[in-house]
């Protein structure tokens, strides 16, 4: 083979520059305004999650009115409502998780960013600052429509486990109380002193 066919070849073998790049898994798909590191996009799932619990109440007669306008054959109404409330029991229990992975990952930092996740929250809630102007139904076909995003579940328990082994570490490291003083021990030993404080006796009935 001459060099220029071989150096054919080799350019061949090539992967296409322009090729177009994997598709990211939705589990590791990060939402548009989400923060990056792990401790903050939890605090901003939790948010967004709140917020979306927190509009049940507002929602749910436009939600009850287009599931009963829109219906398909053979479906009741009352499951696909049913839908709706289970949701809410599931978002209440992923909350939870979410607090619990946000308090280990404070108490394993060395300084405090409670500061940070607040921030994260907030900017999780205003997910749901629709303008005044969308209409009801607008409002409720977007929160029907809504899901929390897949990786909040697994970053949420990969941050748990991770802070909770690093709290470990750090108490396991930690500099242990010294041992008592003799003159410590002395005064444990020693009696109390008589209380030079004036008792007053009790009042006349």
């Amino acid at each position: 083979m001459t060099p220029f066919a071989i150096a054919l070849a080799l350019f061949a073998q090539q992967p296409d520059a322009a090729a177009a790049p994997a598709p990211v898994p939705a589990e590791d798909r990060i939402p548009n305004g989400a923060p990056k590191e792990d401790y903050p996009f939890v605090a901003w799932c939790y948010g967004a999650l709140r917020g979306y619990l927190d509009l049940h109440d507002e929602v749910m007669p436009e939600v009850t009115r287009i599931e009963g306008q829109f219906r398909k054959p053979g479906t009741r109404l009352e499951d696909d409502l049913k839908v709706y409330a289970d949701m809410q029991r599931d978002g209440r229990d992923k909350l939870k998780q979410f607090q619990a992975a946000l308090t280990a990952a404070e108490k394993a930092s060395v300084r405090p960013i409670n500061a940070l996740g607040g921030n994260a929250v907030r900017q999780g809630r205003l997910t749901w600052n629709i303008s005044p102007d969308v209409t009801k139904a607008r409002r409720a076909q977007e929160w029907m429509s809504w899901a929390l995003p897949a990786r909040c579940d697994t970053v949420a328990a990969n941050l748990e486990a991770r802070s909770k082994l690093m709290g470990a570490t750090l108490r396991a490291n930690a500099p242990k109380d010294p041992p008592p003083s003799a003159t410590d021990e002395k005064a444990a030993e020693a009696p109390p002193a008589e209380s030079t404080a004036k008792v007053e006796p009790p009042a006349q009935r």
